[in-house]
């Protein structure tokens, strides 16, 4: 009887992932170490490809941005150009314009100078 007390005492004291540790080793032995390897090196890479694409989503990023800040700068410049011409025509109509008043008044004198 005192050797159940011993051996609950120990179990007591031996943390719980050492004993699935215990049981890991002795189910899977030397494979577990080369799984461990394995997932290591997959870690590795895919760290890599997380910085490689890290690396492209940047340079993709950059090129947007300076492809938006050159659109931008040919829309103001088209827009420019079209304000520039609607304002040239828009004098241009107004020099060709002639007033009423102003014809009205011509026309008068004209009659009063027929008149004459």
């Amino acid at each position: 009887m005192t050797k159940k007390p011993i051996t609950k005492q120990i179990e007591t004291e031996v943390d719980p992932s050492s004993k699935i540790e215990t049981i890991r080793n002795l189910l899977f032995g030397e494979s577990i170490q080369q799984y461990d390897s394995e997932f290591e090196t997959l870690k590795k890479e895919i760290e890599t490809k997380k910085s490689e694409l890290q690396s492209y989503i940047d340079e993709v990023r950059g090129e947007l941005m300076q492809s938006i800040d050159s659109l931008s700068t040919d829309v103001n410049i088209r827009i420019t150009d079209l304000e520039d011409a609607l304002n040239e025509k828009t004098e241009t109509l107004t020099e060709k314009k002639v007033d009423k008043k102003d014809l009205s008044k011509l026309l008068i004198s004209l009659g009063e100078k027929i008149g004459k």
